[in-house]
């Protein structure tokens, strides 16, 4: 972050830490403080006032612990690198219990909310800001938090409506929650500036009329907050706002919902909106940032935004697609087809413009949906599926990068060409997946004219061949990026007793469970019954060839024995898949035949991918 020139960081963690021990000032039993925080996987979710509690296992307190001992080091890192870490304040979430030991306080129980489909877990009770109680604890939190970190920041994050909407659309009622929130910030810290989220406005529309906006906004003077723009490159608010009414905003880029790995972007935006908005007669712009829920690949499209930062005029995308590549591969004598394929992807892959909500593309073969619910002619596919450019492009850029190391074999020694190249190959492959899909509906589809038993056996045996060789090809590469194992092995990490100093090594080992359990649902079923299934859907090997494949398994078995009408949810393959996924959830790695944590040998990738591509002449 430094080398990009960024000064405002993010620096949320170790907030659980400095919350227990106020809470237990004020009264709340330790059993209580357990029970409102989330697991390691889900915390920012609880940070946020969506979610409370955890499942699958009890949040231990050496991951408080350790996590509050890391903050430490990283802010003192921000701080000597020049940076200014925007701090976590209290945010007002709390747990139920605030009513017996407070029963005065005046609380919030029931905001709408978009996360009600996690029923009791996300019946978060919110502090009402008027509350004199609610300045004594934010006071007491700013206190603790800069007698652990020093005084080394005025600025604070804190966000009370994401996804879970105001009690009252009153505009005197908005205007005194952000009113008091702010006297509440500036009584801990007299020169406190409140850093909020401008995602409220974007994905409650319906309830942030700009009158409401303007109002909440109203009770805090422009000085004393910066708020975040933050999905610029699809869903500008700035505009619609009047620039937040005049308060400092940010130009933020989004892009990575659920931490997906779909390559995509959106490069002219990226490069010509943060110019215009800057240029705008009316705006109050005074940074470029990002805030992307994950960063997994797609490298490029976060560089170009940061050094665009750095220009008062749009970079030229294709003479800076060159300039990184170059960068990129240590070497300004490339192949003529490493440009050549950076530059088709450049006019494709990374020049959407058509996404409707500006998701990154997933492929369908992460979705369960497209397992479960078909209709009798054509399966059902949410935008997030759709490959918004066209599939040939990409293969077309592929054929050129692979087609350099033959050119310039030691490119298979270069780290981040190997990086690239099984980027681009697991994209090409997953797109592949979807024609077969959509061939196998219509064969196995006994209402249609297309239907054939034969075809259809022949077609599903396919889709998991070719999921079982995209996994190979991850597994191959040796990245950890690509790979289930790795990212299983450093959540047990954390249950290390030289880690946590836990002495106890059962309880060590019951720990790394939970924490093997948070880091397998996070990534699939997304909580405890699949409440968001497949949000944070990685393409990885080992988890495409332990929890995605026998899924297809169990689809194209279905399809071609069962007699059942096709017609929308198909429920008895629905809960044969949600049993298997929650067994899924359950497993250690490495106690499954062929589950470990060994690395490659060297010159596998290259070997994988040639038979794969032998394999499969029609894909490549």
């Amino acid at each position: 972050m430094a080398l990009h020139g960024i000064n405002l960081p993010l620096a949320w963690v170790g907030y659980e830490k400095i919350l227990w021990e106020v809470l237990l000032d004020f009264g709340f039993s330790q059993v209580v403080i357990t029970e409102f925080l989330s697991g390691p996987a889900f915390q920012s979710w609880n940070r946020l006032g969506n979610l409370q509690g955890t499942w699958g296992g009890e949040l231990p307190m050496s991951w408080t612990n350790s996590q509050a001992d890391l903050q430490k080091k990283i802010v003192a890192r921000m701080v000597e690198l020049g940076m200014t870490p925007v701090l976590p304040a209290f945010t007002g979430f709390v747990p139920s219990h605030i009513g017996s030991l407070y029963p005065d306080a005046a609380t919030v129980d029931d905001n709408p909310s978009q996360w009600d489909v996690f029923g009791r877990h996300a019946k978060v009770t919110f502090l009402e800001p008027s509350d004199p109680l609610y300045s004594e604890m934010q006071k007491r939190f700013v206190q603790k938090q800069r007698k652990a970190y020093g005084a080394v920041s005025h600025i604070y994050t804190l966000d009370q409506y994401n996804e879970n909407d105001p009690a009252s659309g009153g505009l005197g009622y908005l205007r005194n929650v952000s009113k008091h929130t702010i006297q509440a910030l500036k009584s801990a810290d007299p020169d406190a500036v409140w850093t909020m989220q401008g995602w409220l406005l974007y994905s409650s529309q319906d309830f942030w009329t700009q009158e409401r906006v303007e109002a909440y906004l109203g009770g805090v003077e422009h000085s004393d907050m910066i708020v975040l723009d933050l999905f610029s490159e699809t869903a500008p608010q700035w505009q619609r706002t009047n620039s937040y009414y005049g308060k400092p905003w940010i130009w933020c880029q989004l892009h990575d919902y659920g931490g997906n790995m779909g390559m995509y972007g959106r490069v002219d935006n990226v490069t010509q909106n943060p110019i215009e908005a800057l240029d705008n007669s009316t705006s109050t712009m005074i940074g470029v940032g990002l805030t992307m829920e994950g960063q997994e690949g797609n490298q490029i499209i976060y560089d170009i935004l940061l050094d665009q930062a750095w220009s008062k005029t749009s970079l030229d995308s294709e003479a800076y697609f060159r300039v990184w590549s170059e960068s990129r591969y240590h070497s300004t004598t490339l192949p003529p087809g490493v440009y050549a394929a950076w530059e088709t992807l450049r006019q494709t892959v990374y020049s959407n413009t058509e996404l409707p909500r500006g998701e990154i593309s997933v492929s369908i073969f992460q979705i369960s949906k497209s397992i479960c619910e078909l209709s009798p002619d054509i399966p059902a596919l949410s935008s997030m599926t759709d490959i918004m450019y066209d599939p040939q492009a990409l293969v077309d850029a592929w054929r050129n990068f692979y087609g350099a190391s033959s050119e310039q074999p030691e490119l298979w020694n270069n780290a981040a060409y190997t990086f690239d190249l099984t980027d681009m190959t697991r994209q090409v492959m997953a797109n592949a997946f979807y024609p077969l899909y959509m061939e196998f509906a219509a064969a196995s589809n006994s209402s249609l004219d297309s239907y054939s038993q034969s075809a259809a056996l022949k077609t599903g045996n396919d889709m998991v061949d070719l999921l079982l060789d995209l996994d190979s090809v991850l597994l191959a590469s040796g990245e950890p990026h690509f790979n289930l194992a790795a990212w299983i092995a450093s959540a047990r990490a954390w249950a290390s007793p030289t880690t946590n100093s836990i002495t106890n090594t059962s309880y060590a080992a019951n720990v790394a469970e939970f924490y093997e359990y948070q880091a397998r649902n996070q990534i699939t079923l997304w909580g405890p019954n699949g409440e968001i299934s497949d949000y944070g859907s990685k393409q990885w090997g080992g988890l495409i060839r332990s929890y995605y494949v026998p899924r297809w398994q169990m689809f194209v078995e279905y399809m071609l024995h069962s007699t059942a009408a096709i017609d929308g949810e198909n429920e008895a393959l629905s809960d044969a898949l949600l049993s298997f996924e929650k067994t899924w959830q359950q497993q250690i790695w490495g106690e499954s035949l062929g589950e470990s944590y060994t690395e490659p040998l060297p010159g596998d990738l290259q070997r994988t991918i040639a038979r794969v591509v032998e394999k499969w002449p029609d894909v490549f």
